[in-house]
């Protein structure tokens, strides 16, 4: 049996040479990692040297990309940890950055190498800071959500086109298995090596069962495995909080791994609510969203199938002045056609929108998403388009499946919540627990599921959780899921 090694809560770095991405092999089960270092605290003789291969970078390359820096940080200029500017002031990072070490925080901009003061362009402090309300205190990245959004005192010198777009439940394709993104950091090359150097490497996202090769469950809920199990390329001390890419959206934040950082690296996963929670904090567009203004009037209809229904789609111009705007249509029934006449406006014009259906389309309602695409983004109007009576008129009915579970203290567990009738989207909620479970998604329609997600107490015992499903009419129903903790 092979001593076990130590892992951290990961500010993570990268190192000169890059090796062929062969396919990572399962790990030996001799093989098992402790996760007890916090964030920057790594330990030179905590392991031997294990270069993690990646490549030189720039932040004209990453203009997004900023260094957190604490007093009392073990990288030059107290380099702690890395980010993500996502506003005019602010800054998308690790909880733990901010929670589980001491010391002022402050954030550098525009230098390729801390190692040489004076090569920057900006300096701020923070003015406050906000982690994610289940990041409930230090060492809490062992349960996930470790992510937070900082507001700093000054206006970061980052244009808003260069701003990070954070993902959010609506993109949970970006973090499938075999999805592959980027990490870029100024943490260590290696685990005995140095820091303050801006690095990128490639690493591909895992299936999260393949990554069970630490003492604390890698939960793929709120957690992403990516990388590699023999070290070939990795993230290190010094990244905790950096940004991980895929298709130019930043899917996940920088958590823990190895101490060697020769293991597997875990994220923050942002393509579920804790996404939806940081695009929250941050407040005002994503970047590619539109400067102008959509909607639909009116933005409900129904229709008998086999005939059609029409509505309006107005726009209003912002900051840049009028633009032209090109119309598109999603989420339609089987058979059902969505036409736009015209098929493009400019801001302040008028589009009538008919929806005709054929006499095989369901019966039902449906959300359907109109999408206007203009120079500066694109912006998007709902439709609630019912076809015959739509949904029940008793209210909508959830069930579980399962309907009970067993899971250990402070463990996960789910369960698929199913809801027949209803009218129009259905949201769901549930009580019976100190921390509520997540939905994903949180809105179904009639018909539709959602698993539910949920975090067991630390006290040992059996509860009953209720969940709720309302719909747009304001009618409810529920059912129950048995927890037990033991």
């Amino acid at each position: 049996m092979r001593t076990p090694r130590l892992v951290i809560t990961i500010c993570l770095a990268l190192a000169a040479l890059t090796l062929p991405m062969a396919s990572a092999a399962a790990a030996p089960t001799d093989r098992i990692s402790d996760a007890v270092t916090p964030t920057d605290q790594l330990k030179t003789g905590d392991v031997g040297a294990q270069v993690v291969n990646g490549q030189r970078t720039t932040v004209k390359e990453n203009p997004f990309v900023i260094a957190g820096l604490r007093a009392g940080g073990g990288g030059p200029q107290g380099q702690s940890c890395t980010a993500a500017v996502v506003g005019k002031r602010k800054i998308l990072t690790a909880a733990h950055c901010m929670i589980d070490v001491g010391g002022a925080k402050s954030y550098v901009y525009g230098d390729d190498d801390l190692t040489s003061p004076g090569g920057e362009t900006f300096r701020t402090k923070v003015a406050s800071h906000k982690v994610h309300p289940r990041y409930t205190g230090p060492n809490s990245w062992q349960t996930g959500y470790d992510v937070a959004v900082i507001t700093t005192e000054d206006d970061l010198p980052v244009p808003e086109s260069q701003w990070a777009k954070v993902a959010g439940s609506g993109d949970s394709a970006l973090t499938a298995p075999g999805k592959s993104g980027t990490v870029v950091g100024y943490g260590k090359t290696a685990a005995s090596g140095g820091s303050g150097v801006l690095y990128k490497t490639t690493l591909p996202v895992n299936d999260a069962k393949n990554c069970q090769v630490f003492n604390i469950k890698v939960n793929p809920d709120v957690m992403v495995c990516i990388g590699f199990d023999d070290g070939r390329t990795a993230t290190c001390s010094g990244d905790s909080g950096g940004p991980y890419t895929v298709d130019g959206v930043v899917v996940g934040v920088v958590s823990w791994g190895a101490s060697g950082c020769d293991r597997y690296s875990i994220m923050a996963r942002l393509t579920n609510e804790m996404g939806d929670w940081a695009r929250k904090e941050i407040g005002g567009g994503q970047p590619g969203e539109g400067k102008f203004t959509v909607g639909l009037s009116p933005a409900a209809g129904k229709v008998e199938p086999g005939k059609h229904i029409s509505t309006s789609v107005t726009s209003k111009a912002g900051e840049p002045g009028p633009e032209k705007l090109e119309l598109s249509a999603a989420g339609l029934p089987s058979g059902a056609t969505a036409t736009f006449q015209p098929t493009s406006v400019t801001t302040g014009e008028v589009a009538k929108l008919t929806f005709e259906t054929a006499t095989s389309t369901p019966k039902g309602t449906y959300q359907i998403t109109v999408t206007a695409k203009g120079t500066s983004g694109s912006k998007t109007a709902g439709y609630t388009l019912t076809v015959g009576e739509g949904g029940s008129t008793e209210g909508p009915k959830p069930a579980a499946t399962p309907a009970a579970g067993t899971v250990s203290p402070g463990g996960f567990i789910n369960s698929t919540i199913t809801v027949s009738g209803g009218t129009g989207p259905i949201s769901l909620s549930a009580t019976g627990l100190p921390s509520a479970p997540m939905f994903l998604p949180s809105t179904v329609n009639p018909g539709g599921s959602s698993r539910m997600s949920i975090a067991a107490p630390f006290q040992r015992g059996t509860y009953k959780i209720t969940v709720t499903a309302t719909d747009s009419t304001g009618k409810t129903g529920s059912t129950e899921y048995t927890l037990t903790v033991g």
